[in-house]
This record gives structure tokens, sequence and C-alpha cells, in this order.
């Protein structure tokens, strides 16, 4: 069963607010629901007129798309982190260290994702720690 914007729980507590989207608007599922509830409750007499409904329907696959090509950014964006990783082994590289003192090495290995990591002469480094590469 939905509860109608401002309802309250069985105890008489006003029911908590859905937890809004990173997007700062609804979320597809609480948008249905809200979309439904409003089906629900219009006045039969003077019903939601078409224009408004297609609006929000128009809204609706704005909000699942922008959801999807956050998804494929953050894909895109580990990709790239990874091949920035990848081209740097064998490579000789400035760094700073977890104290901010500036070293060099060779990079022997990396791992990849959203954070990639460089094994440089057994230690591993943060890519985004990496301050040049110098020439071979």
């Amino acid at each position: 069963m939905t509860n109608p914007i401002g309802a309250t729980t069985p105890t008489g507590q006003p029911t908590a607010p859905a937890p809004r989207s990173a997007l700062g608007g609804l979320g597809g599922d609480e948008f249905l629901k809200l979309l439904v509830a409003q089906l629900k409750y219009q006045d039969p007499t003077s019903p939601t007129d078409t224009s408004s409904f297609m609006s929000q329907t128009a809204q609706l696959t704005q909000v699942d798309t922008l959801g999807q090509i956050s998804t494929q950014q953050s894909g895109l964006l580990a990709a790239t982190l990874s091949s920035q990783a990848a081209g740097l082994v064998g490579k000789t590289v400035d760094y700073l260290d977890s104290a901010g003192t500036k070293l060099s090495g060779v990079v022997s290995s990396a791992s990849f994702g959203t954070n990639p990591t460089l094994l440089i002469g057994g230690v591993e480094v943060a890519l985004s720690s990496i301050t040049g590469q110098r020439a071979a």
C-alpha cells in the first residue's frame, strides 16, 4: 500500500521522506510512486491534463537516462585510469610518498579499477601520486 504525501504511519508518526538521488531530484522508483499516487488521488471530475502527464513521463525518462550516463562514465573513467597505469609499467616515474617526499623508481606492475595503484620498488603507489615520467 502506498502512502500519499504527508501521510502518517499506523503509530501516528509522519513518514520519513525518501532519500533523494545524487542528482538532487527524485529517483526513478520515487518518481513512479509519486505519479501513481497522483493518478490514484486525482479528482475524477477534473483529471490531470495529458500534457502534464507527458511532461512527467519525459522527466522520468531523463532521470533514468542520466543514471545510465553516470554509470557509463564511471566505467569509462576506470578504463582510462587503468590504461594510464598500464602504460607506465617498465617506465621510471617520479612520485610523492605518504609524507610528501619526492621519490622515483621503475614501475614493475599495475592494478586496475577506479583507483589504480602501481608497484614501484615493492611499494604500492596510487596513480594519483605520480608527478612525472622520466625519458627513457
